[in-house]
């Protein structure tokens, strides 16, 4: 039985690494990592990741937005899976709002991001296709497609007092 993969945590070579393009669309590890990031996804309460928070440097991307207790009021949409995804950016305003990382854990930061993006990517079978993401999606999109670029939440931050414990963020959102 094969190994149960971890989240790589923020130290990790891979998570500064630019991640590879897919071109074998019939591979086996390609699907079971697939599977393996959707299921720890589900598991941590995350509502995306990326190949390379599993070790792989593949441009594999799963959004999930859904209410958790870290995101109260995200909106539902089922799990999305890109694989080589391109980002256009349709919305040029920038908002910030708390974001967390399964790679970075007992930290929040305030990021600015964009609003509204289309992306381009392919789907399990490497068919083309395209979405138009707003508001708390397309900043999910965002964050996993850093991890493609090899960058992470913080790098984005403007100021380090935009930086907090996940127990103050708990508090902030209690109040």
């Amino acid at each position: 039985m094969a190994e149960k993969p971890e989240i790589v945590q923020l130290g990790a070579e891979i998570l500064r690494q630019q991640a590879r393009r897919v071109d074998d669309f019939d591979c086996s590890k390609f699907h079971h990592l697939i599977d393996d990031m959707q299921a720890l996804m589900l598991e941590s309460n995350g509502v995306g990741i990326a190949a390379p928070q599993l070790g792989a440097s593949w441009q594999i991307v799963i959004i999930a937005s859904r209410p958790t207790a870290r995101y109260p009021n995200a909106p539902d949409m089922a799990p999305l899976l890109m694989v080589n995804p391109e980002c256009q950016v349709l919305d040029a305003s920038m908002h910030k709002d708390w974001e967390g990382c399964l790679s970075v854990p007992g930290i929040r930061a305030l990021v600015p991001r964009y609003q509204t993006v289309q992306i381009s990517y392919q789907d399990r079978q490497g068919r083309a296709d395209q979405i138009v993401l707003r508001d708390f999606p397309a900043r999910v999109f965002q964050h996993e497609f850093d991890h493609l670029q090899g960058l992470v939440y913080l790098d984005r931050v403007e100021s380090n007092r935009d930086i907090i414990s996940e127990t103050e963020f708990f508090k902030k959102i209690a109040a």
